[in-house]
């Protein structure tokens, strides 16, 4: 079992699962938990081999169904029937998978510096860490990553919070989430188009010059999906301007759950 961490503010309260990025931990939502358990239950969750779960957990094969089922299992744990799910960066990924493969259990996603497709420059710098991921030291690599995708000095806070909790890692552990991305494009391009019918924000910060062409062209296609872009903000936006993804966040959630308890007259 993944380690968590709840808030809970009572049984008919909402819930809100949060689902970090590669590297990062429960522990990188501290700007968040404050709003958020004002009116919702709030579940933070460690990935598999980050924070304070367990490592060891891989086992040949494992993609990222293994790895968003086992968010399932604490739901099961916790006999939460569905969430809201907010994701951050590779994090997205595992609650896109969640929305796929049990969308029963989504109510809505949130979806932070959302990876949906690696561009040339993405995929160049993903292979040149799957080459060199066994004679240089992980951390050397993951710093590169941290500053390459967060580079500007206004970056720097999410950056260094991602690089202190990637410490806690341990080598063998990002060398199998580095895996986890090498046939990735195809993966992501089924999840947009089966995950049409959950009702998805995507919140990208405006200097997180990777990631929102992707994001754009998906957005124009699926006119279910809403983006907002956020202002001096870059990769990590809930970190970088807290206050707006905390405030776009919450109101998209409060107008899912409005939506639901409206009754049709006639």
């Amino acid at each position: 079992m993944l380690h968590y961490r709840t808030y809970e503010l009572g049984p008919d309260s909402p819930w809100v699962t949060f689902v970090h990025g590669a590297g990062g931990s429960s522990s990188t939502w501290f700007k968040q938990i404050r709003e958020f358990r004002k009116a919702y239950n709030v579940l933070l969750i460690d990935l598999r081999g980050h924070g304070r779960s367990e490592t060891g957990r891989w086992e040949k094969g494992d993609t990222f169904t293994d790895v968003s089922k086992e968010v399932i299992e604490v739901l099961e744990e916790l006999k939460i029937e569905k969430t809201h799910i907010v994701g951050m960066s590779l994090g997205t990924i595992v609650a896109q998978t969640i929305a796929d493969r049990y969308p029963e259990r989504v109510k809505s996603l949130i979806l932070g510096g959302a990876i949906i497709r690696f561009d040339i420059r993405a995929k160049l710098l993903l292979w040149l860490g799957r080459m060199t991921k066994f004679f240089i030291p992980y951390m050397f690599l993951y710093k590169l990553f941290a500053y390459i995708i967060m580079p500007l000095k206004q970056h720097e806070e999410s950056r260094l919070t991602f690089v202190n909790e990637a410490k806690k890692m341990c080598q063998k552990e990002f060398i199998k989430w580095l895996s986890l991305t090498k046939l990735i494009n195809p993966y992501l391009s089924r999840l947009q188009s089966s995950t049409t019918n959950i009702p998805t924000l995507f919140l990208m910060g405006d200097e997180d010059y990777l990631f929102i062409p992707p994001i754009e062209e998906v957005v124009r296609r699926n006119g279910t999906f809403e983006f907002v872009k956020i202002k001096d903000s870059g990769h990590v936006c809930n970190i970088d301007q807290p206050e707006i993804f905390n405030r776009l966040s919450i109101e998209y959630i409060a107008k899912i759950e409005n939506e639901k308890t409206v009754v049709p007259i006639g």
